[in-house]
């Protein structure tokens, strides 16, 4: 469901990296040929131009790319370049820093990977940054956040679609029993929530919302100022449509006083790739208008060219 656009005839990487390498030199930058390039070739072509470009240069792209440019557009640029692995590892780094500090986006990473995918960023992590991420979550965060995170960054769920709807009834009543009690952390909610498949949770949902009446996120809802409980429905969403979630965090940063382009920038160039056909459907449908001109009427210049070709908006 991606709807970043790939030419039919890709150039070699050697081809890419010799025209970035142009992009860069002479009086001024040449913005939209690093966006004609970067912002339209996959992961596994990215990482080859990286390679042969530093191979050709001896420089790393990044290196490159944030010597020649600055503000919203260079970070999006660079994220978007960036391996997947690599980049939610970046991210999640970024998450355990004093000043970018984000429950938010330690819960979003957990959540909306893939089983692989998330083993692959704590892999990255290790490399990057010689710790483990679950150790720099732990460290970073406290009491319920804690005991909703490190698990949460440390699990690998089946992915499979089995589903066993005797476990479903269970642990829908078990949820149903701790959430009357508002006891939102226990470790059975936690538990059912950090380790279950997506499929599995979907069913236990299903189950709550038709055995009690009331959607289990609602009834999540009774202290709407509760900051921990915000997190858990959010990260519920991400596990269960996360369409639903990315369209909630690109209004949030669209419709702000003074746009999140730090949210904006994340969402597109994390779902560029993944679902962001689902995600442009449910914001229009959301909002009654398009996410690309939502986007085209709150940012500018390069940095909106590079958004726009990344939610896949017409030849930008």
């Amino acid at each position: 469901m991606a709807t970043l656009k790939v030419p039919a005839h890709v150039p070699a990487p050697s081809e890419d990296a010799e025209q970035l390498r142009k992009a860069f030199e002479g009086w001024g930058t040449n913005e939209q040929l690093i966006i004609d390039i970067l912002a339209h070739r996959n992961a596994a072509q990215r990482n080859l131009i990286r390679k042969t470009y530093r191979e050709a240069y001896g420089e790393d792209l990044l290196k490159s790319l944030d010597e020649e440019l600055s503000s919203d557009f260079e970070r999006a640029v660079v994220l978007f370049t960036l391996d997947p692995a690599e980049r939610d590892a970046f991210l999640a780094h970024e998450a355990t820093k004093r000043f970018t500090s984000s429950h938010w986006v330690l819960m979003e990473i957990a959540c909306t990977r893939s089983s692989h995918e998330l083993f692959n960023v704590r892999k990255a992590y290790h490399d990057l940054y010689k710790k483990s991420l679950e150790e720099d979550v732990a460290h970073h965060t406290k009491g319920d956040y804690r005991k909703l995170l490190v698990p949460l960054v440390s699990a690998f769920r089946y992915q499979g679609e089995e589903v066993n709807m005797t476990l479903a009834r269970s642990e829908a009543k078990i949820l149903r029993e701790k959430i009357s009690d508002k006891q939102y952390s226990d470790e059975e909610v936690i538990r059912i929530v950090t380790t279950r498949s997506k499929a599995q949770l979907n069913a236990t949902l299903n189950h709550y919302n038709t055995a009690f009446g009331n959607a289990m996120n609602k009834d999540l809802k009774a202290d709407p100022e509760d900051e921990f409980l915000k997190l858990l429905r959010a990260a519920i969403k991400c596990l269960t449509v996360p369409e639903k979630y990315f369209e909630k965090v690109l209004r949030q940063a669209i419709n702000k006083l003074g746009t999140d382009e730090w949210a904006l920038t994340r969402v597109v160039a994390t779902r560029a790739e993944v679902d962001m056909v689902r995600i442009k459907e449910e914001y229009q449908r959301r909002n009654s208008v398009t996410l690309e001109k939502a986007i085209g009427g709150d940012t500018s210049g390069d940095y909106e060219k590079m958004l726009l070709a990344l939610i896949g908006a017409g030849d930008v």
